[in-house]
């Protein structure tokens, strides 16, 4: 069966009270879509992402699902049925269309193992599906502050998503539909087709308040193990040559010896990195011996140590790096230092640190003749 999900991103979240719209928030160094649109990948029934955001924001929502199998943003319309209907009739000009379709929320980051198969299998005998967990809560009906009434729980559930539902009965239903409806499941019922519960699951949270993002955040930590990585680094000091250390060029009577900008700030730091993946060093992936790198910007190489965190679903929970030289003098430029390493790395510059050292003229880092680092990087990865 084709499967593809729209990635509902059109909202702008107004109940969050952020700066932008909750599924751009960052969560564990992704953005909560990013968590969503992987999520619905993860079991492999999922041929594609076709996400769904608001008017100017294709470039963005592209450049957040780069490498996931997604298709060219469609823009949403002024209310969820609108954007979703978007989203179906861009499906509908594909050839074929998908057989199947799931509707999911980007600002759900969590899809619980096994909620996709169970709803596909639903497919079979129904032409919708969705998950849903029982009301727990007693339930009270309100007017003007007071309990109005008790309504009884019995029967009564919480809808979640992904929602499943045959291509053709949904955009038919929608193309059909005369009146808003509060999910798509609604817009089947109304057109007296059935469908199917599955169980939801607590851990499938909708992010609406900052409360939810750190409860989401919480329940990811447990599944993230800390990995430790360090990374040493050492070049001939070179007249003529810039001196560029941890991204910030300093004035110096001199420069490092390398194949790149020699870099040993950085390049002692993204071997730290690829020592806590256990993804090699430095060498591996921009050899010396490749023209490519000569006289490289070694910003690129930690921005791609940063992205393999990424790829392997981490986060970077702390680095360190320490310089050993007589000089230059690193105080001076040591904030500059930790702000250019973290906005390669994308984390808060509090997350870094750089700080120096000397030999006490001692060695070849005492005499003048190079400069050294050390780095340490404390990674959180993923379980198994």
């Amino acid at each position: 069966m084709t499967v593809i999900a729209l990635l509902m991103a059109a909202g702008s979240g107004q109940r969050f009270g952020a700066a932008q719209p909750k599924q751009y928030l960052p969560l564990l160094g992704r953005a909560v879509l990013r968590h969503a649109a992987e999520a619905l990948l993860a079991e492999g029934r999922v041929t594609a992402i076709q996400p769904v955001c608001a008017r100017g924001e294709e470039g963005r929502i592209a450049a957040l699902l780069e490498g996931l199998p997604s298709l060219p943003p469609v823009t949403g319309g002024a209310t969820r049925q609108e954007s979703v209907r978007a989203g179906l009739e861009a499906l509908a000009r594909r050839a074929p269309p998908p057989e199947a379709v799931l509707v999911h929320d980007a600002a759900r980051p969590v899809v619980p193992s096994g909620t996709i198969p169970a709803l596909l299998a639903a497919l079979d005998t129904h032409p919708g599906a969705i998950p849903a967990q029982p009301v727990a809560d007693t339930l009270k009906r309100a007017e003007g502050g007071l309990i109005a009434v008790t309504v009884p729980r019995a029967g009564l559930y919480r809808a979640q998503t992904p929602q499943a539902f045959r291509f053709a009965p949904l955009l038919a239903a929608h193309r059909a539909a005369a009146e808003e409806a509060t999910d798509d499941a609604q817009l089947l019922e109304r057109a007296g087709a059935t469908v199917a519960l599955v169980p939801g699951a607590e851990t499938n949270v909708k992010i609406t308040f900052p409360e939810d993002l750190a409860r989401v955040e919480a329940m990811l930590m447990t599944r993230l193990m800390p990995r430790i990585g360090t990374g040493f680094d050492v070049h001939r000091t070179e007249k003529g040559r810039r001196m560029v250390l941890c991204g910030v060029e300093v004035p110096c009577e001199f420069g490092l010896e390398g194949h790149s900008d020699a870099d040993v700030g950085i390049h002692a730091l993204c071997d730290a990195i690829y020592g806590a993946l256990a993804e090699g060093d430095i060498g591996r992936w921009f050899p010396p011996s490749e023209m490519t790198w000569k006289d490289a910007d070694s910003a690129q190489f930690l921005r791609h140590a940063a992205g393999r965190i990424a790829a392997r679903g981490g986060v970077l929970a702390n680095a360190d790096v320490t310089l050993l030289c007589e000089r230059p003098r690193i105080g001076p430029h040591r904030d500059a230092m930790q702000a250019r390493l973290a906005e390669l790395l994308g984390v808060a510059p509090g997350l870094v640190s750089v700080k120096a050292t000397t030999t006490e003229r001692l060695g070849f880092t005492g005499r003048g003749e190079g400069i050294a680092a050390q780095a340490a990087a404390m990674l959180l990865l993923p379980m198994g």
